[in-house]
């Protein structure tokens, strides 16, 4: 697929958001991508997904694990296209943990795949779980990074896309300067 007929997608599906908008890690935009409102319909999910998997079909992974929330559907659905398990980690008290019976096995191959990264904290959080559990982490997954290169991780990571959104430090934010309501259109 190209960028373009990406982008396609998640415009019919509503999901690029403008206006004033504080992010999970705590910058200011005045566009958002509402993953949630492209994932709702399975369809594309599938789609997206599918052409993220690609990246990694290759790779002889065992499983992909996700961060809970945003990263559940993109996780399920990217495992699907590769024919490997899916599994999710749970928040608690801001940390990450296994929950449900879900096992990642000493020196298995696992892939992360989130919904979209700013800074990378939480795919962080995920890479350094897996190390923990002693899995080996083959590559990171994330439908759209929104780091603008800021993110990075010692591993490979592939996005289907990057969007160039600008994001602001709330004290420098333009945003808030002309009294524009803010909004936190994430999963919090």
């Amino acid at each position: 697929m190209t960028e373009q007929e990406i982008l396609q997608i998640f415009k019919d599906a509503g999901a690029l958001l403008e206006g004033h908008f504080k992010l999970r890690s705590g910058l200011h935009s005045n566009r958002f991508f509402q993953a949630a409102l492209l994932l709702q319909e399975p369809k594309n999910a599938e789609i997206v997904c599918a052409e993220l998997a690609e990246n990694f079909k290759n790779s002889q992974i065992s499983a992909v694990i996700s961060p809970a929330v945003g990263g559940l559907i993109v996780g399920h659905e990217v495992a699907r296209a590769l024919g490997v398990r899916a599994i999710f980690a749970d928040k608690e008290n801001d940390n990450l943990i296994l929950k449900r019976g879900f096992k990642i096995e000493k020196n298995e191959k696992i892939l992360v795949a989130e919904d979209v990264i700013t800074r990378g904290g939480r795919v962080q959080q995920t890479v350094d779980l897996v190390r923990k559990l002693g899995g080996e982490v083959a590559g990171i997954a994330v439908i759209v990074d929104r780091s603008q290169g800021n993110a990075s991780f010692d591993i490979p990571h592939k996005s289907l896309i990057q969007l160039e959104l600008e994001v602001f430090e709330p004290e420098s934010c333009p945003l808030c300067a002309e009294n524009i309501p803010i909004e936190r259109p994430g999963s919090k």
